[in-house]
């Protein structure tokens, strides 16, 4: 079972905490990574772009002219693709991109992409991060200590005073343990967990 140190937010050791070798130090599998973030950037797509067809342009109900005698190609209407303001050929249409996982795919990765960040020594564990009041000023102090560029916070719980300090900082985002996905892990250079959540990931892949 691998040890991990556990910091305070002035980068003091505090204290150390095993990890499962089965969440954190499990093969990388960068195929099932692949696909769980091909699913989840197509989740993500709106789906809305439309084009028109020859049938749904206004207008073009007349013949342009005669169908023989002018030496001109024949045409039926002026809304067909080939004329200027006519409908589109093959145009894209409102469609769902979104498709499943499978539940024991999705965790297959996540568990390989935390077993990255630790390999690579990209993943911290705060003991806590205490914040009487909302202060960008003070979270970003903290940020800046640890020398994180692009980090990604994962709390325990709901703490809005953390919440609202770490949101008007561009490079930052904190999200809870719940909500931790392979795409976010990835996005982000350094990976910061609370020590309260380090279990309740374990528990929520090991289930």
């Amino acid at each position: 079972m691998a040890v991990a140190d556990v910091f305070d937010i002035k980068k003091n050791k505090v204290a150390k905490v095993d990890l499962s070798d089965l969440v954190f130090a499990a093969e990388v599998n960068e195929a099932i990574v692949y696909d769980v973030v091909k699913m989840q950037l197509a989740a993500r797509r709106s789906g809305t772009a439309s084009t028109k067809t020859r049938h749904d342009v206004r207008g073009g109900g007349k013949k342009p002219w005669r169908q023989k005698g002018t030496g001109r190609a024949r045409a039926g209407t002026t809304r067909s693709p080939i004329w200027r303001g006519g409908g589109i050929v093959f145009g894209p249409h409102p469609r769902d991109y979104s498709f499943s996982v499978p539940k024991k795919v999705r965790k297959k990765a996540l568990i390989s992409v935390l077993s990255m960040k630790c390999k690579e020594e990209k993943m911290m564990i705060l003991r806590d991060f205490p914040m009487e009041k909302i202060s960008t000023q003070e979270f970003k102090s903290v940020v800046d200590l640890f020398g994180f560029k692009k980090a990604l916070f994962v709390i325990d719980s709901d703490n809005v005073v953390l919440l609202k300090s770490s949101r008007n900082l561009r490079n930052v985002k904190m999200i809870r343990s719940e909500g931790i996905n392979v795409y976010d892990v990835l996005n982000y250079e350094h990976l910061v967990l609370l020590e309260p959540s380090v279990k309740k990931i374990e528990g929520a892949l090991l289930a």
